[in-house]
């Protein structure tokens, strides 16, 4: 396995979307993606869980997607909501590769990663 620690080598930045229904996952979701010796980037893991609405969610959507358009991927975990869609769309529109992963909520387990046509449109139940 490449060394994470490694500086002399360009790492791919990897943009983890996730709806908020899987905020819980977030930390397995980065550790995930830094073992398979990528650099992360996560809003929940920057901005909390929307700052607890204290900012704008307009000002939080800006800032997501600078960071999107400064990934190099783009990672979908677990279901795909209205939001998720949204960065979905602007990876698409920016050319960024995507991968999507199918989620479990114990923390032994590993990501799989699904294709797209396997991926769930979340319900807004």
């Amino acid at each position: 396995m490449e060394n994470l620690y490694d500086q002399t080598s360009y790492k791919k930045v990897i943009f983890a979307a996730m709806s908020k229904r899987n905020f819980f996952l977030r930390e397995h979701i980065i550790r995930f993606i830094l073992k398979q010796g990528f650099t992360p980037t996560c809003a929940f893991m920057m901005y909390s869980y929307f700052l607890l609405d204290t900012v704008e969610r307009d000002a939080l959507i800006s800032a997501n997607n600078a960071l999107i358009e400064r990934s190099d991927e783009l990672w979908v975990f677990g279901d795909i909501s209205d939001g998720v869609q949204e960065e979905i769309k602007l990876a698409k529109r920016l050319n960024q590769p995507i991968k999507y992963f199918s989620t479990c909520i114990t923390p032994s387990c590993e990501f799989k990663e699904i294709s797209e046509a396997e991926a769930v449109v979340e319900n807004h139940c």
